[in-house]
Formats: C-alpha cells, sequence, structure tokens
C-alpha cells in the first residue's frame, strides 16, 4: 500500500503532493514501482494537530476526490484506497472511484462511519489509536501495551460486524505510533505475531516512523525522517515475516524487493 498524502502538513512528505497533478503522478509512480493499493489522505493525523480545528470537510474532499477520481481513470485495475475519518468523505470518495475506507479513528470521531460503510459496501480498514494527536503528549503509559491494542481492536472489530461491516471486508491495524509513546511501538513489533488472534487480515504502517528514529539514534541524536529507509526496510520485513498481509509504506519500491525476499522466506 503506496501512501499519497495529499496535504502540505504530513510528518514525512507533507507538501510534496498537495497539488493534485503532483498526487497523481506520485500515485502512478508507486503503482509502477509495485504497490497493489494506493492509500490517499487529505487530512494529516500528525502529532499534535487539532482535529476539529483542523481542515473542513470541504477541503479534505478538494484535496481527494480530483485524485481518485484522475487515478481510476489513469489506472483502472489499481486499488485506491482513502484515508479518512469522516463519513461523508468516504462516501463521496467511494462514489468517485475508491475501493476502501482506511479510517485511522477505529471509526470512533464519525458516530456515522460505521453505518455508512456497512452501506458502502466497500474494502475497510480498522485502526487502533488511543486518543487523539493533540492528547498524545499527555496520555498514561500503558503497562501492556499489545494486550490493551488486541482487546481495543477486538471490541471495535465486534462493533463494526454489528453495525453491518461484513467481516470478510474488514482489515485491522495495531497502529504503530498512534497514541503510543516510543517505546510502547516495540512490543507491537516484537509480539505482532499475536494479532493473529483477532482472526481477521493485518495492516501495519512503520514506515519512517519515529520509534525507528530513536531506534537508529547516534550520538542522542535520533535519526531524521531523510534517514529511516534502512530501518523501515528491516521493521517491514520483521512484520511480514510476522505475517502482516499488507505494508503501508512511502518506498513502495524498495519494500518491494524486501517483501518478495521475505515472501521466500516464509512461503
Amino acid at each position: 500500500m503506496g501512501v499519497v498524502n495529499v496535504t502540505p502538513d504530513s510528518f514525512s512528505d507533507g507538501g510534496q503532493c498537495l497539488d493534485a497533478r503532483a498526487a497523481i503522478a506520485h500515485a502512478t509512480r508507486l503503482i509502477d514501482d509495485g504497490a497493489d493499493i494506493i492509500d490517499i489522505g487529505g487530512f494529516s493525523t500528525r502529532p499534535g494537530v487539532k482535529i476539529h480545528d483542523a481542515i473542513s470537510e470541504s477541503e479534505e474532499l478538494r484535496r481527494v476526490l480530483p485524485v481518485v477520481e484522475a487515478l481510476r481513470k489513469d489506472r483502472p485495475k489499481a486499488f485506491i484506497s482513502v484515508d479518512t475519518f469522516r463519513a461523508n468523505v468516504a462516501r463521496n470518495a467511494i462514489k468517485s472511484g475508491a475501493d476502501i475506507v482506511n479510517d485511522v479513528s477505529g471509526f470512533l470521531w464519525d458516530k456515522l462511519m460505521a453505518k455508512t460503510l456497512a452501506e458502502l459496501k466497500c474494502g475497510v480498514v480498522l485502526m487502533h489509536m488511543r486518543g487523539k494527536p493533540d492528547e498524545w503528549h499527555k496520555l498514561p503509559a500503558v503497562g501492556d501495551i499489545v494486550t490493551l491494542v488486541k482487546r481495543e481492536l477486538r471490541d471495535r472489530a465486534e462493533a463494526a460486524v454489528i453495525a453491518g461491516i461484513k467481516r470478510e471486508r474488514l482489515v485491522l491495524d495495531p497502529g504503530f505510533g498512534f497514541g503510543k509513546n516510543r517505546e510502547e511501538n516495540y512490543p507491537l513489533l516484537k509480539r505482532f505475531e499475536e494479532f493473529h488472534q483477532l482472526r481477521y487480515p493485518l495492516l501495519v504502517g512503520v514506515s519512517r516512523k519515529s520509534f525507528l528514529g530513536r531506534a537508529l539514534a547516534r550520538n542522542g541524536d535520533d535519526a531524521p525522517v531523510a534517514d529511516r529507509l534502512f530501518g523501515t526496510l528491516a521493521a517491514e520485513s520483521a512484520l511480514i515475516l510476522k505475517g502482516a498481509q499488507i505494508i503501508r509504506t512511502h518506498d513502495v519500491k524498495a519494500c518491494t524487493d524486501a517483501a518478495r525476499i521475505a515472501d521466500v522466506a516464509v512461503n
């Protein structure tokens, strides 16, 4: 799953694809590099952002829909995902040609999202997040983060099925970095195979995240985003070996090569 952020402020690539033409060109390159799915996002959930004071729904639609429509026309066989927590954005994106809705809030920030997705009959990614981005710095530490995430993912998935989302359309994501402090991400990586107990396909996104920068620190300084590629590939390969089915990444070509070799090791 290749990442296309149509935003000025995403932590890794903010501003690079804010123009629709640049976003479409980037998405096309990612497909050529080996992406099976393109994940288009018009709202940055970077650390510190205040969800309800950030961009309007109309602005998110303005950013996302032209990219979805153009990519669907240019690459009709591509799988297109839209990264949004807003039910109306999800509805319009699917109507415009998207196949999947990727909700980082786990359907918690828009009470209409689960019902909307049940009606749309699209693919769905339910991600685990603790709190909201502007609250992350003050969240209390968790003694056993893996057990917490498993329990909450199970509860949210069950609620989604009760709301009418078919189980076979649902993918779960433990949400590396989303409401977890740096140290809490390492158990998620080390014990990732435990999430198979939930009996859903698993998606992961560790690409260039800050906990990798901390692990790659030199002389007391975390590795900057630009220097996290090799660490990202190591983490992505480890997660494939532990059974992840979908890898959400910025560096599609490098990840595709790593995945091909990791697949040889496990198949």
